[in-house]
């Protein structure tokens, strides 16, 4: 099965549109409050990128179908305790 494709568009500074074609194309709406942004991000990193790298973490253990259509990334952190030592390192 090919690698799913995700694609993040910047509404706002903390508003971000997510396209995730993993054979089902699905679309979510993520808010990054820029602390948290700051406490996981990785040197020069973008929220865009922070966003990249967390649905890739999602899609590792769910389907895109499963991902909640709109949230805050923090959110993440209530379904998979492991995400922030993971996403931070």
């Amino acid at each position: 099965m090919a690698e799913p494709a995700i694609h993040v568009t910047r509404e706002s500074d903390h508003d971000f549109l997510v396209r995730v074609d993993a054979g089902t194309v699905t679309e979510h709406r993520v808010t990054v409050p820029n602390d948290y942004f700051e406490k996981l991000r990785s040197d020069e990193e973008s929220k865009e990128q922070l966003i990249e790298r967390s649905f890739q973490f999602l899609l590792e253990r769910e389907s895109n179908r499963s991902i909640l259509p709109s949230f805050e990334l923090s959110v993440i952190q209530r379904y998979f305790p492991e995400y922030e030592s993971t996403i931070g390192s």
